[in-house]
């Protein structure tokens, strides 16, 4: 009797916890494993797609199936190692003396009746000031958002959940970016819904590429992000949105766009060209900070009744405190002061990437808190995560960001905004020596 799939999944699962396959180890291809094992190749492909989604393996184009990193959490919290670690993996900028700037402009806060007024059941006129200073602080030369629009959750993840459940019923198809914001896949997972990966270029999603998808399963909405991609850092021009734009509203599809890199660039939203058909999602997080739940949807007319309607049902309305801290930051000038030295920080910041790693294949837009690191072809993606966390960098390989898995490009991404200047610098030296010394090398000094 031959062995079945589930038992050749756990002795590989066994062999990769054991260290006997190494993160970035490559598997062999399938038809080759199938011959070795002595099973069928549909056998074969089952227990490679068992492993991938375990996470134990990853794939990447043109390359083959490779042993994945093991997460960073498995390292001691108590070592000297984790204590070290420098973070490229998360983004929350945090800029120099913002909490200064924060504390001035909440000092009403320790006042009793400011303090009792916010705490106190959400009214209907709070939210309609709360939507006249969000329309205000939003709007540019070339958007001009309606008050009446704007929607408050606590969130930017609650905004996105709030959209998609709304606009893509169980069962329904979303188009996505092929490699795009992970916590997407999540999201859909959670409302039955399927994400449909739709192929990019240098200015992201391919209209051409959204219509054939929609003509072989309607899609019922398209995320998008048009400005400051993460993780590609690509933005859209302004003729590839106009195309977009024309195919969506001649398909009848609703544009979802995730905006909250947008503070760091002037680009207009997709809504500024067509407010009917877009609806814009933002937060707080990545503007101020992330202990600042409040997340915003801006809606055309005739889907903000059915959103608000969703948000009610999950309970995803914002906290009182955190809308009043919000309205006081973007009212006073604060919030608008944080953001311009976020983008001098991001500038900086993306300096020091093009100084440390030279000629490496990076892409990066110069006003982005993230960086794109295609690897030379000795490396793969999975084991230059593995290799950085020896050196107490941690970074995020590129199988995090694509929908389907087996199809992950050989690149990381660096998160550039928790560590100082000069950790990132330390940080991005280190990477340097990786990528000179290939996975074999084992002598990494700053």
């Amino acid at each position: 009797m031959g062995i079945d799939s589930a038992t050749l999944i756990e002795e590989l699962a066994a062999a990769i916890a054991s260290g006997e396959l190494k993160p970035g180890d490559r598997l062999p291809p399938q038809r080759q494993f199938a011959y070795q094992r002595g099973i069928a190749a549909s056998t074969a492909s089952r227990i490679y797609a068992g492993l991938l989604r375990r996470g134990l393996v990853c794939g990447e184009v043109g390359r083959g199936t490779f042993v994945a990193a093991q997460p960073p959490a498995a390292i001691s919290m108590n070592s000297e190692q984790r204590e070290s670690r420098i973070d490229l993996e998360f983004n929350f900028p945090i800029a120099a003396g913002q909490a200064a700037l924060m504390s001035g402009c909440l000092a009403a806060f320790q006042r009793a009746d400011v303090l009792d007024a916010a705490l106190r059941p959400m009214t209907t006129s709070r939210l309609e000031n709360a939507q006249r200073v969000t329309a205000k602080f939003m709007g540019t030369d070339q958007w001009t958002p309606q008050p009446g629009s704007f929607l408050f959750t606590g969130s930017g993840r609650q905004s996105l959940a709030s959209a998609i459940a709304t606009l893509v019923p169980v069962g329904g198809r979303l188009g996505v970016e092929a490699v795009t914001y992970p916590l997407i896949k999540t999201i859909s997972a959670r409302h039955g819904v399927i994400p449909v990966p739709i192929a990019m270029d240098a200015e992201g999603i391919r209209p051409d590429a959204v219509d054939k998808a929609h003509r072989d399963g309607a899609l019922s909405a398209l995320y998008v992000q048009p400005v400051l991609h993460n993780p590609l850092g690509c933005s859209m021009s302004g003729a590839r949105r106009e195309d977009l734009l024309r195919l969506a509203e001649k398909l009848g599809i609703v544009v979802i766009e995730d905006r909250v890199y947008g503070f760091l660039a002037d680009d207009p939203p997709l809504a500024a060209r067509a407010p009917d058909h877009c609806i814009v999602v933002d937060s707080m997080s990545k503007r101020i900070a992330p202990g600042l739940a409040l997340g915003f949807i801006c809606a055309p007319s005739a889907l903000r009744d059915r959103i608000a309607i969703t948000m009610r049902a999950s309970a995803w309305n914002v906290a009182g405190l955190a809308l009043e801290i919000g309205m006081r930051l973007m009212s006073d000038g604060t919030a608008r002061e944080i953001a311009l030295r976020k983008r001098a920080d991001a500038q900086l910041r993306q300096g020091i990437v093009a100084a440390r790693l030279g000629s490496s294949a990076f892409q990066a837009d110069g006003r982005s808190y993230h960086a794109w690191l295609h690897l030379p072809e000795r490396w793969r993606s999975e084991a230059f995560v593995a290799a950085a966390a020896r050196v107490s960098v941690a970074v995020t390989p590129s199988s995090a960001f694509t929908i389907t898995p087996g199809h992950a490009p050989n690149a990381v991404r660096l998160a550039l905004g928790l560590p100082s200047h000069e950790e990132l610098e330390t940080a991005l030296t280190r990477l340097r020596h990786l990528l000179d010394g290939g996975p074999d090398s084992t002598d990494v000094t700053e």
